[in-house]
């Protein structure tokens, strides 16, 4: 088996069916391969002439929020104390699963602490930007903070029940 030859993404053209035969990951239409996955490109040789060009996902573990990495977030609870978050992607890398995220009422903005209310600063179903501070394990979630000016609220919906995005 040839080794990875390249990246591609899920739509992309990838040869001519005259080149190769569509192997799995792929779809042909027009008379040209395409991509059905994002993944590496393969090319395999077999004996019945054409190589048999597959698509595979990469099969290296769940990429984890690292300390003073930005994720992306979404608020499913609040109370006077702390936000509690599902954290969707890490950077612009969607997870694969979701991880579970705290907000402390201190961690939310970096002056006047003591006068932070996290009812007044989140809302359930909001989505936040949020920089990693501490990291979890099986029993305790991943501390995030928003105390920075590029992080916070960037989708948030009103009490009328319509989305909003924040500039």
């Amino acid at each position: 088996m040839a080794p990875p030859s390249r990246y591609c993404v899920p739509g992309e053209r990838l040869c001519s069916t005259e080149e190769a035969t569509a192997g799995s990951g792929t779809y042909t239409r027009h008379g040209f391969i395409f991509s059905s996955l994002a993944g590496c490109l393969e090319r395999r040789s077999e004996d019945s002439g054409l190589p048999v060009v597959s698509v595979v996902r990469d099969s290296e573990s769940q990429l984890l929020p690292n300390v003073g990495a930005v994720v992306t977030c979404k608020v499913c609870s609040i109370n006077s104390r702390f936000a509690k978050v599902h954290i969707l992607y890490v950077g612009s890398t969607p997870l694969k699963s979701t991880f579970r995220g705290t907000i402390r009422r201190e961690d939310i903005r970096a002056t006047e602490k003591d006068k932070v209310e996290v009812y007044k600063s989140f809302r359930p179903s909001d989505i936040v930007l949020a920089k990693v501070i501490s990291l979890g394990d099986a029993q305790s979630n991943y501390l995030l903070s928003t105390a920075e000016n590029e992080l916070g609220v960037v989708v948030a919906r009103s009490e009328a029940d319509g989305a909003h995005q924040l500039v």
